[in-house]
């Protein structure tokens, strides 16, 4: 018999929320992967888990693990993954593993437990039924913008992952391309002592974050745009001059204005040559 890679969810800040089954699956395995050996037998140690070895298996070491992960399958024995927090895969290491265990014909588990992307989403106040996750945004250039363009025109309640010294950027990145109205949640340090869920527009974002100095992974759900009505043309080169105006370069500003009106992004790219640079 072979052994299985079985994916444990861990706490996202409450040692309280590790499962039951978590603990009982990771003191059979012969080893378990992670992403931060100190972190990792901080936990092992809380959950009277001891005896079995740690590896780091984090995004720069993954794949270099994947041989050792997969002799120990063939060999019939057990290996979990965990990551500092939450479940193995979103937005952290596992998929890899994941991947070449998979293609190897080991069987593939996990044990439930945290996200703090689903935690966000259900404390939102927004609509839950059909949703997006996004991750952490990319952080520079053509990419990012293409990514907020998509970003402001997808209708489904949108997740994002974002560090705190980037977070009022993405909050003004977004109020540009969604325009200010848009309702968004912050949430930071979910399941802690000091967990904070704030809601409002994305102008009263921009002023709330100006106000502090962020200190924590924040999740952040944005509202999905809403079904856009019919736009004249005048309502849309008023929307062009203002993303002109605010430096946007005329291919940003025609990609802004189409998701932010829903207007054919032929009809805004004649309308953005009448004018003037």
């Amino acid at each position: 018999m072979t052994g299985t890679l079985i994916l444990v969810s861990t706490p996202i800040g409450n040692l309280g929320d590790l499962p039951p089954r978590a603990v009982e699956t990771m003191r059979a395995c012969a080893l378990i992967c992670c992403e931060d050996t100190r972190h990792s037998g901080k936990l092992l140690s809380h959950a009277g888990v001891s005896g079995v070895r740690l590896a780091v298996a984090n995004e720069h070491t993954e794949l270099a693990r994947t041989d050792e992960v997969l002799g120990l399958l063939a060999a019939g024995s057990d290996v979990a993954v965990v990551t500092d927090a939450g479940t193995p895969g979103i937005s952290d290491p596992g998929a890899r593993l994941v991947r070449a265990a998979v293609e190897a014909g080991f069987v593939v588990s996990a044990v439930p437990g945290p996200a703090a992307l689903v935690m966000a989403l259900v404390i939102s106040g927004f609509d839950s039924t059909r949703f997006v996750f996004e991750g952490f945004l990319p952080r520079s250039g053509r990419e990012r913008t293409e990514r907020i363009s998509e970003v402001a025109a997808e209708r489904r309640t949108i997740v994002l992952y974002e560090a705190p010294h980037r977070v009022e950027r993405t909050v003004a990145d977004l109020g540009l391309a969604c325009g200010l109205e848009r309702r968004i949640a912050l949430t930071r340090e979910l399941t802690k002592l000091h967990e904070e869920v704030w809601r409002g527009t994305l102008a009263e974002a921009a002023a709330h974050l100006a106000e502090r100095a962020p200190r924590g992974e924040y999740v952040v759900v944005l509202e999905g745009a809403p079904v856009a009505d019919a736009v004249d043309d005048p309502a849309v080169l008023v929307a062009l001059r203002m993303a002109l105006a605010s430096g946007a370069d005329r291919r940003t500003a025609i990609a802004t204005v189409v998701s932010r009106t829903g207007a054919a992004k032929r009809r805004v790219y004649d309308l953005a040559l009448t004018i003037p640079r």
